[in-house]
């Protein structure tokens, strides 16, 4: 295992290239605009980078402003990590992460914090013979295949959950993330606290595996995971759904096992206490509900309190309300749960009402 020195090193390295790597992308789209603010970024351009998991929807919602207002969106799919490492450098206009901050980093790094929208992560599996929906997992036994403590489909613990469902003696695959991931942040932190003393690898974007191999982003693990046999991963369930992948069931806390879908992210978020949430933290996974998808979580939209350019502030919080007041039925079609109109408010009113310009409100609807 890496000393965790040095891993701490490597992904202060790997966020500074990928912001270095965003900010020579930026400056370049600005070049080819031919109109560029002071920032150096394009003045109809909205930029952003970060999390993998919402960025099928968020490329959807892009193209759908711009047909409505003429503006650009400019989002780079990097992993949580290196979103937040952005926004904090000041190279976006925001970042997204799927692992919230807490309310005193919030502070210490000058950021407001806002969810966009919920959904779910799925584990999947290259398996022949096993359908898609057919294989049922639960925490417990999850976290023994991601501890490398199972390493056949046919096991025991496996079997035990399958009564009646055929598993090859195959081999097990373990694919991850390699990124700093808020999907791998919602996921080990699932493992954490459904799991047990099972799990002992530790919750957050990027941990050391004790097994398997890893995936840059939501896509490079889905493609990992097509690519072999007896493998699996967890991905957000766009991707599973985009690539005809296969998911398995999981257990949750009321021990009945269910499918994802925007229902069973619906039920996990529905009793979700935003408004007691300091700085919007809020976690999702193993919710209470017969009908609850354990491993769910929000996304959440990182801008800077102070903001250097009044007319760029604007325009971004303007496409995240267009994104609040219009965006519902592309989420839905993606199978993300959409921002209920009363959290959109307490957004308008709790964090965009703190985005200042010298001293002034950037933000008025």
């Amino acid at each position: 295992m890496r000393h965790p020195g040095t891993k701490r090193a490597a992904v202060a390295a790997g966020s500074l290239v990928l912001v270095a790597v965003v900010a020579l992308a930026l400056a370049l789209a600005a070049c080819g605009d031919g109109s560029a603010s002071a920032s150096g970024k394009a003045v109809d351009t909205v930029v952003g980078a970060g999390a993998s998991f919402p960025f099928p929807l968020y490329s959807k919602w892009g193209q759908e402003y711009r047909a409505e207002s003429g503006v650009k969106l400019n989002y780079q799919s990097i992993g949580s990590g290196g979103g937040i490492s952005a926004i904090e450098a000041n190279t976006v206009d925001f970042g997204a992460s799927d692992a919230p901050l807490e309310a005193s980093e919030l502070e210490a790094q000058g950021l407001i914090q806002f969810p966009m929208c919920v959904g779910g992560v799925v584990p999947v599996v290259n398996l022949k013979g096993v359908e898609s929906g057919s294989l049922r997992l639960d925490a417990a036994t999850l976290a023994d295949v991601y501890m490398g403590e199972i390493s056949k489909w046919n096991d025991p613990k496996i079997a035990a959950l399958n009564t009646g469902l055929e598993l090859p003696d195959t081999a097990i695959t373990v694919v991850h993330r390699s990124d700093g991931s808020g999907t791998t942040w919602i996921f080990t932190n699932y493992l954490t606290g459904a799991a047990g003393d099972v799990w002992t690898a530790g919750a957050d974007k990027e941990i050391d595996w004790p097994t398997g191999v890893g995936g840059k982003g939501n896509e490079g693990v889905a493609a990992s995971v097509q690519q072999v046999d007896g493998s699996i991963g967890y991905v957000e369930y766009a991707y599973a759904r985009q690539n005809s992948m296969n998911w398995t069931q999981m257990k949750n806390r009321e021990g009945a096992f269910v499918e994802p879908s925007l229902r069973t992210f619906g039920q996990a978020a529905a009793k979700a206490d935003w408004a007691g949430a300091e700085g919007f933290y809020l976690v999702l996974v193993d919710q209470p509900g017969q009908d609850t998808w354990p491993i769910t979580g929000a996304s959440f939209i990182l801008v800077r309190e102070e903001q250097g350019d009044a007319a760029r502030g604007k325009m971004t919080l303007e496409f995240f309300d267009w994104a609040y007041t219009s965006g519902a039925g592309s989420a839905e079609a993606l199978d993300y749960v959409p921002m209920p109109e009363n959290v959109a408010a307490l957004v308008r009113d709790k964090a965009w009402s703190q985005v200042t310009a010298g001293g002034a409100p950037v933000w008025q609807r």
